[in-house]
């Protein structure tokens, strides 16, 4: 009988050893018992949401990792916000997968009350994002702690609703202020009644301003008081009829009173139509709308008008184009007006509007905000010059054949991605 040498076994189990480093090693195998092995570590969260309480959601969320920068998350969550008919507000929260989650894409929704306190609301919200974020946690390892309770209830008994969705709002506000030489003094009020459900919206707002600026100015020993008084009124209705998903129809008609702008009534009714190429359910995501509006214009003036006027009527039309764009990379809305008067086409407008907010790298974004506006149809001018008061204290609106405004701004964050720690102390 032969006897092998120890150093002979000791050398294959070597040469097996080696072999199995190497298969593990290899780039394509370990790839595959990473992706076939459950994530261990919580999700990485992003937040986009610039309305939302974060302090409140980080403080019971607590079974995720919320980072900053969306360029570092495995989940992002683009939650976008818009008015209900009673006054409450919908929350449309789209979480997108991303890295080992990329196959797991949800869309929920929160309705809140407009009786609904801050509290309750943000509560609603935490609940909603708690489920949506099930599946992506259901994923890891961390699934093995996840306990589901389903809290039975009967289905409410259909309410009654006295209103008839009806909402109505009352608001009032003043305020004074002065010094020794000069006093001011403002108020407004106004009065809105909505009714808005899925097949028709219809609002209607009432809205008066009025404001008294006292300058005393002294000169050589007399004193004479310099007084500015603004007054205005709104009324504004709108009805609008939802045909199908992209087009809708609808009418404004406005009553209007403003010495600033040297009317003393104008009546302006409306008739307008509008397509949207994408459907009304994304609105809250993305929208594409052409929008026509047929315009009469009555119009009676405080002075006589630079093209000797007191009184006219007006027929106009306008074509509005908007955009507007919500995504994980940033959001973007914009519009193009056009206008004119058929008497004289010279008399026109046309005003471009965009804002622009772009994540370009992580923790770097930029906002951009202009506006432009071709202006050549101010037939509403008082004749005459204007003295030195009336520009100072803005007492008329002033000839201009155009004007602008634009805002640029960029920030940039770095440092830990983590923001899950919530520290209340000493306030913010």
């Amino acid at each position: 009988m032969k006897i092998r040498p120890a150093y002979g076994r000791l050398s294959n189990s070597l040469l097996a050893l080696t072999g199995l480093v190497f298969i593990l090693s290899w780039p394509g195998l370990a790839q595959i018992r990473e992706i076939n092995q459950p994530q261990i570590e919580p999700p990485r969260v992003f937040i986009d949401c610039h309305q939302c309480d974060m302090t409140y959601i980080r403080s019971e969320i607590t079974f995720v990792h919320f980072v900053r920068d969306q360029n570092e998350a495995d989940i992002h969550v683009l939650i976008t916000i818009q008015s209900t008919g009673d006054g409450g507000r919908e929350y449309t929260l789209n979480f997108i997968g991303r890295n080992n989650f990329y196959d797991i894409h949800n869309t929920l929704k929160y309705i809140s009350k407009r009786t609904d306190s801050a509290d309750v609301e943000r509560k609603g919200l935490v609940r909603v994002l708690k489920v949506g974020l099930v599946p992506y946690v259901a994923k890891t390892d961390l699934g093995d702690y996840l306990r589901i309770d389903f809290e039975k209830r009967l289905p409410p008994a259909p309410a009654e609703d006295p209103w008839k969705s009806w909402v109505f709002s009352l608001g009032l506000s003043g305020s004074l202020s002065g010094e020794k030489t000069k006093h001011f003094l403002s108020a407004r009020g106004n009065l809105s009644a909505n009714r808005v459900t899925d097949k028709m919206k219809f609002r209607t707002g009432l809205s008066g301003y009025y404001s008294s600026s006292v300058f005393k100015v002294e000169e050589d020993g007399v004193t004479e008081d310099i007084t500015s008084i603004q007054k205005s009124f709104n009324l504004s209705n709108l009805y609008v009829v939802s045909l199908n998903e992209h087009w809708s129809i609808g009418a404004w008609l406005s009553l209007s009173s403003s010495t600033y702008n040297n009317l003393d009534f104008s009546l302006n009714p409306a008739p307008a139509i509008e397509y949207n190429f994408f459907p009304y359910s994304e609105s809250t995501r993305r929208q594409l709308r052409i929008l026509y509006r047929l315009g009469f214009n009555l119009n009676y003036y405080h002075e006589e008008t630079i093209f000797d006027k007191t009184r006219e009527a007006l027929l106009g039309e306008t074509l509005t184009v908007s955009f507007e764009m919500k995504e994980p990379w940033g959001n973007i809305s914009s519009s193009l007006e056009g206008f004119h008067y058929f008497n004289d086409f010279k008399k026109n407008h046309l005003v471009l509007w965009t804002n622009l907010n772009l994540r370009l790298y992580r923790g770097f974004s930029i906002n951009f905000t202009g506006r432009f506006s071709k202006i050549n149809d101010q037939v509403y001018l008082a004749k005459g010059d204007l003295s030195l008061e009336d520009i100072l204290l803005q007492k008329k609106a002033l000839a201009t054949s155009y004007s602008y405004g634009l805002s640029l701004g960029i920030s940039y964050t770095f440092g830990s991605i983590y923001a899950g720690v919530v520290n209340p102390r000493f306030g913010d």
